[in-house]
């Protein structure tokens, strides 16, 4: 992680909703969610809000052997977003403690604000990470 990783730091990612972030695409499996609306699912919103925060952090990390893992979410959704809506996000680190970087966060739709809160990120050594999912595979493959 470079020294460059700061409170303060902010960064914008827009993103336009396509039908495939809507509730029915989020487990088409699951045949309640098939009878929901189509707008922007929860579990979409989240992973944009992530995907925002990791953006503001890769020029500070030494990626792709430095990467970030999210540990904490903790987000409201106040509004539907319906597909062809941009979404804006905007984050803000707010504390820098080791490798845990801590962000506000929030998102509007153009017409609506339809998300605030807080979210953590892990600053992880990609190929560390990866031995501890192999050794973990591992295990699972010695259970079965």
């Amino acid at each position: 992680m470079k020294d460059s990783l700061k409170v303060g730091i902010t960064h914008e990612l827009t993103f336009t909703v396509n039908d495939n972030k809507t509730v029915p695409m989020l487990y088409p499996e699951a045949e309640r969610f098939q009878e929901m609306p189509d707008v922007l699912a929860t579990g979409f919103m989240v992973g944009l809000l992530e995907w925002c925060c990791l953006e503001c952090m890769i020029p500070h990390l030494d990626w792709p052997d430095e990467q970030t893992v999210g540990t904490h979410v903790s987000f409201s959704h106040e509004a539907a977003t319906v597909p062809g809506q941009t979404v804006t996000v905007k984050c803000e680190v707010v504390e820098v403690d080791g490798k845990r970087v801590a962000f506000n966060v929030v998102a509007h739709d153009g017409i609506d604000q339809i998300s605030t809160g807080t979210h953590e990120r892990f600053v992880i050594a990609r190929d560390r990470f990866n031995a501890g999912l192999n050794k973990k595979r591992e295990q699972i493959q010695s259970q079965g």
